[in-house]
């Protein structure tokens, strides 16, 4: 028998039903059944199930001899059912990977509860991923299983059959069956919820519920809508024949009230002259099933106040009463900004003619984010060596707390903005500034870039337009014609720097001005970061740091890190940092995966790990200074190097061991590859070549330069066996020696030796 039977209707989706069946029979947990029904679909969903039986014996076909609905297909499928638990999954949905195992193992830790919610995300045809805005309630903190009655916010997700997991012999043992007619979930979701003596959640994204630009029943106008008020009535009348569930009651007539303006207020549901109709029949709905009791928001007062008086007319005129405001306010918002930003542009202008400031300097990283980075180290390095000079940090106003004190605030287009990019001498920054400025005669520029490049970047990106994307290379050469100094870390970057971004500009190969934090920081400020980000005292903490995926319209996790974490043990501790624009990283129920993408220093993340994971982002050549293990996974090499293109092969000289799987990856932790000496022979080598100034000083060395106007290396450099970076916290403890390993490191960890 086996664990779960995962029931597929199929109807006018052949486009997307091989995507569907491939996302089940994919799933790492392989002991399921596939019950695909063809509900007498006109296109070719019969012929494509069919194939996939003929492959593959866990698939048995359905196909219905009349088209009876969605309803009845997955009655069909129950009917034929002979797992644990049963799934179901509409035929233009997918399965996430491992979601099966994941099931398993939530099942298998609350006890083979009767019921298992889990979460979904809306998967849209321009490639954007949305997770359920409702998430919070589906924390796996507390007891578990439990009741309805012990969370009842669980009947504010999203009423479908397809967020939850079954226990079949308790869905049997209820007579459980779903109706024919549109929102068939309606009648099924409530009482299985209300009736199931244990329930369990499980916090995670387990399917994509595709959001068709046509064809899905929410997207059809039809008078078929009205099928919702006979789908509650089953829901009230399941409460008549069960006295002992009354109480539920006024939340569901609430919830009822909920669904039926929204079906109602929805412009591409009822036929056209039909609305009035449907409000009289919920105005008869509402006096029928009428319960007081359940909190409902002012807003939604309305909406219900005009459903019980069936107000067709009002409805329809508070509605274009609101729209008008809407449009009138936006037309206000729009002119009063062109007149705001027509009086920035004179005032702008107007600070240009006044003298520059000689002691003035602005910083920004990042075109408006927090105190960091290159330019954070050099501002702080301005403070200490040119206290003279009075600093300004340009960031959003969401990020002003990272400025530290004595250091002027100032927000993006603000006034004040304006005028101190006008009349400051010296401009220093990492990615520009947003808005631009026009350098004055006098002013001083000074670029950081982004550490040392692995990826190409500038003019290099002509030949790769997937990862050049919109970039304006005309603007660009007008940018690095403004540019004074270019800070760079070492030789390889100086060289690339001056091919990719060619200018007239000074090149300061005096190290990377970010990676002084590192070598300064105390064993107290490690422990604070650490103590700060939630990390166990005896833990190693793994900061992993994926770069950005140009092939790629969304940045997808390319590991599953709670899978990660809990076949490393309990010992490790993963602080996940996402890419620009990535979805937040899931809580996982072991909550020793911690996301940390918002957070608005990525060196004091550095100085709080005790390990690097990372695949090609730039950050391996900063965290390599603080002579730490790194460990590169490189599973997508082919993809990343074809679309963004590379300056050099990392395998060659890499800076650790490295994985081409999630599977080696857990392997070269768990065997201790990770921090053992090869992977610090590698890491030495690494480190000097491409950190040959990091010793943190260098931003000093920058400003000593750039405002006192010394030559040469001022402080000197320290040799690299003399400096002393901050030391992890778990220190080589962290790394035991290697006794027993389960599988022997693959290819990739060999050559890693080897090299």
């Amino acid at each position: 028998m086996p664990r779960f039977s995962v029931i597929v209707p199929a109807y006018q989706v052949q486009a997307y039903l091989h995507e569907c069946l491939e996302s089940v029979l994919s799933q790492s947990f392989p002991d399921l059944e596939l019950i695909a029904v063809d509900d007498c679909s006109p296109d070719s969903c019969g012929e494509i199930i069919d194939e996939f039986a003929s492959r593959d014996p866990r698939v048995r076909p359905v196909h219905l001899p009349w088209n009876a609905g969605l309803g009845p297909a997955r009655n069909a499928g129950i009917a034929l059912a002979t797992g644990d638990y049963l799934v179901f999954l509409d035929g233009d949905d997918t399965l996430t990977a491992d979601a099966l195992l994941r099931l398993a193992d939530r099942l298998k830790e609350t006890d083979e509860p009767d019921v298992l919610v889990y979460d979904y995300a809306r998967t849209y045809w321009s490639g954007e991923t949305v997770r359920n805005r409702a998430a919070a309630l589906l924390g796996e903190r507390g007891p578990a299983p439990f009741r309805l009655e012990d969370r009842p916010g669980l009947l504010g997700l999203l009423m479908v059959a397809w967020n939850k997991a079954y226990r079949r012999d308790f869905v049997e043992r209820e007579g459980f069956l779903f109706p024919s007619g549109y929102y068939e979930d309606t009648p099924w979701t409530y009482p299985v919820l209300m009736t199931a003596g244990s329930i369990a959640t499980l916090d995670r994204v387990c399917v994509h519920y595709r959001q068709r630009r046509t064809g899905g029943i929410l997207r059809t106008t039809s008078s078929r809508h009205f099928d919702v008020f006979d789908q509650y009535d089953r829901v009230f009348a399941f409460l008549d024949r069960r006295p002992e569930l009354a109480h539920w009651r006024p939340v569901l007539f609430r919830r009822m009230l909920d669904h039926l303006v929204t079906v109602y207020t929805r412009r591409d549901r009822l036929p056209r002259g039909s609305h009035a109709a449907f409000l009289r029949r919920a105005r008869g709905h509402y006096r029928r099933h009428r319960s007081p009791g359940a909190p409902v928001s002012p807003r939604m007062r309305v909406h219900h106040t005009l459903i019980r008086l069936g107000l067709h007319r009002t409805y329809q005129a508070l509605r274009l009463a609101t729209a008008l405001r809407r449009r009138a306010t936006r037309g206000a918002g729009r002119l009063a900004r062109a007149l705001r930003s027509a009086a920035l542009r004179l005032h702008y202008r107007f600070q240009r003619l006044l003298p520059l400031r000689a002691d003035r300097a602005v910083f920004t990283a990042g075109a408006g984010r927090g105190h960091g980075g290159g330019p954070g180290a050099l501002e702080s390095a301005f403070r200490e060596v040119a206290p003279h000079i009075r600093t300004a940090w340009v960031a959003r106003p969401g990020d002003h707390h990272t400025v530290p004190p004595g250091t002027r605030r100032l927000a993006p287009g603000t006034t004040a903005y304006w005028s101190a990019l006008a009349r400051s001498k010296y401009l220093v920054s990492d990615t520009g500034f947003e808005p631009r400025p026009v350098k004055r005669r006098g002013q001083v520029l000074v670029r950081t870039l982004h550490g040392t490049p692995l990826g190409h970047t500038g003019l290099d990106l002509q030949e790769h337009p997937a990862a050049a994307r919109e970039t304006d290379f005309a603007r660009l050469l007008q940018d690095v014609d403004q540019w004074d100094f270019v800070v760079s870390a070492n030789r390889h970057s100086t060289l690339t720097w001056e091919r990719a971004f060619p200018g007239r500009y000074t090149t300061l190969e005096y190290g990377a001005p970010g990676t002084d934090a590192l070598h300064t920081a105390t064993d107290a400020d490690v422990a604070r970061l650490r103590e700060t980000l939630g990390v166990p005292e005896d833990a190693v903490a793994i900061l992993y740091v994926p770069a950005p995926r140009d092939y790629r319209r969304t940045q997808r996790p390319l590991l599953d890190l709670e899978r990660v974490a809990r076949r490393l043990g309990p010992r490790f501790v993963v602080l996940a940092r996402g890419p620009e624009g990535a979805a937040r990283w899931p809580a996982g129920a072991s909550g020793r995966v911690l996301d940390v993408t918002g957070h608005p220093s990525l060196a004091s993340l550095c100085l709080a790990s005790d390990a690097l994971v990372t695949d090609y982002a730039s950050l391996m050549f900063d965290y390599a200074g603080l002579d730490r293990p790194i460990v590169l996974h490189t599973g997508d090499r082919e993809a990343y190097e074809a679309a963004r293109g590379v300056y050099f092969d990392v395998r060659s000289c890499p800076p650790g061991a490295i994985a081409r799987s999630e599977d080696e990856l857990v392997d070269i932790f768990f065997g201790g590859h990770w921090c053992g000496p090869r992977a610090t022979q590698l890491r030495a080598v690494f480190r000097a070549r491409f950190c040959p100034y990091d010793d943190g000083r260098v931003a000093e060395r920058v400003v000593r330069r750039v405002v006192l106007g010394e030559t040469g290396p001022v402080p000197p450099v320290v040799p690299l066996d003399e400096r002393r970076p901050a030391r992890s916290a778990a220190g080589r403890s962290a790394c035991p020696p290697v006794t027993s390993v389960p599988q022997q490191p693959a290819v990739p960890v060999s050559a890693a030796h080897r090299a």
